[in-house]
């Protein structure tokens, strides 16, 4: 419920209570002597929904468009004719005035958006970096990025070019501090040993949900976008539907500032279509949404330029959505070539390791270096490195190349393999056992074709 004041002007005061007797609205009229162009103040109460059309009838009847009107919320309302005006609107919508106020107040300050975002985008990257899901959930909380992707949308369908132009501002102002905080502190933990060294970051599940985006990933930003717009137009509270959009973009941008910081090019890749698609579609699904409930600007004038401005956008965003979107399916296809080929490593070395003799060897552990598909985009060699536990912690003479032509022949990769060997028969107090490790490079042999 809302509790409406509306300065009258001179002359029109008839005109208004007229209105307001036809809609079967209580009201109360006071002189007004503060101000000579006006003559009374007029005060009732209506429904949330019916704020706009009321102010709308009163406007026609010659209450200025930018008058004195307060709006507030009003907790009871005792009248026996508010029944029949509540039961006349039953939608939950705001007022126009009501929706770009609501839309100012959840863009905060500069400073503050600034400071808030770079220690959420720094507790984000701490939460991935320990693959720890109750931080990065406790980051996404304090994240200001749900005011800005719904400032931009309200002032696109309301012409409000200034709240437009900071909404869309501050998302790019937004993004960029994410990643570079991210970044930054991933090189301060990164070079002051935080992590011990050989850390690969990229392995952490919680970095690799956000390595892995697909079609499916457009579920977290459509339901984020449906739920922002909800929540604003309904007047509801927007914390936990802020915490769901930080979800779909600060992780993201998070991640590829460590895929920068630890010289990953195909996980930067991977994160930054992932965070360019869910910012793209939280912006389409909440400039529709709003363009659909009804929303638009005062005049005719200003209706038509805002059609024609959100027209575009939708535009803009749509290719732009298709373009990542198959981006997003190359990745996706690439990924899983990625799974493959490690899968089918895996059965290859086994195969090697079953013959007579490596009977004595035993598989510890496969990493991937350098994947086929990294191979390709970033024009370098495949490489995996093979761990096995052999006596004497002496890497068996010819495995390397066995394992090679094997992985060639199967799957038609020529692959540097490169062996070291453990003895995990000697004790563990055993330095050598530690220390000595022997590695054989095997160059993969290019055709003259």
């Amino acid at each position: 419920m809302r509790l409406v004041h509306v300065l009258i002007p001179i002359g029109k005061t008839e005109a208004v209570l007229d209105e307001l007797d036809a809609e079967g609205i209580d009201y109360a009229v006071s002189e007004e002597v503060g101000r000579g162009e006006y003559e009374a103040q007029v005060s009732f109460p209506v429904p949330t929904s019916a704020v706009e059309p009321v102010l709308t009838r009163l406007r026609n009847v010659g209450v200025e468009e930018d008058g004195y009107t307060i709006v507030l919320s009003a907790e009871t309302v005792v009248s026996k004719r508010f029944a029949d005006v509540r039961a006349q609107y039953t939608d939950l919508s705001l007022s126009r005035a009501e929706l770009v106020s609501r839309a100012e107040d959840m863009a905060p300050a500069l400073s503050t958006f600034v400071v808030m975002t770079i220690v959420s985008a720094v507790v984000a990257t701490t939460g991935l970096l320990s693959n720890s899901a109750a931080v990065i959930i406790g980051a996404m909380i304090i994240a200001p990025v749900m005011g800005p992707a719904i400032s931009a949308s309200v002032g696109s369908v309301l012409y409000e070019p200034k709240l437009f132009r900071r909404g869309v501002g501050l998302q790019v102002l937004g993004v960029l501090l994410a990643i570079v905080s991210g970044l930054v502190f991933s090189l301060l933990v990164k070079e002051t040993l935080l992590v011990p060294p050989g850390f690969n970051p990229i392995e952490i599940p919680q970095v690799q949900e956000r390595l892995t985006p697909n079609i499916l990933s457009l579920v977290l930003a459509v339901g984020a976008g449906v739920a922002a717009v909800f929540s604003l137009t309904r007047g509801v509270s927007s914390v936990l539907v802020g915490a769901m959009i930080a979800v779909a973009l600060v992780p993201p941008a998070a991640t590829v500032g460590i895929g920068i910081a630890w010289n990953a090019p195909l996980a930067v890749l991977e994160a930054g279509t992932l965070l360019l698609v869910n910012i793209l579609a939280v912006n389409l699904v909440a400039l529709s949404l709003l363009w659909m409930s009804g929303y638009r600007p005062v005049s005719e004038e200003s209706t038509g330029y805002a059609r024609k401005r959100t027209i575009q956008l939708l535009g803009i965003i749509t290719f732009a959505l298709l373009v990542l979107g198959v981006v997003l399916t190359v990745v996706t296809l690439l990924s899983v070539a990625d799974a493959e080929f490690k899968a089918s490593l895996n059965d290859e070395i086994d195969a090697v390791l079953t013959q007579q003799e490596y009977q004595n060897v035993e598989l510890v552990e496969v990493q991937i270096d350098v994947s086929p598909v990294q191979g390709v985009l970033f024009s370098e060699e495949p490489e995996v490195t093979v761990l096995v536990d052999s006596p004497g912690g002496i890497p068996p003479s010819g495995l390397a190349e066995d394992i090679r032509s094997r992985v060639r022949e199967e799957q038609g990769v020529n692959t540097i393999v490169v062996v070291e060997a453990v003895d995990a028969s000697r004790p563990a107090d055993d330095e050598a056992t530690i220390t000595e490790r022997v590695v054989i490079p095997v160059r993969p042999v290019v055709s003259a074709l």
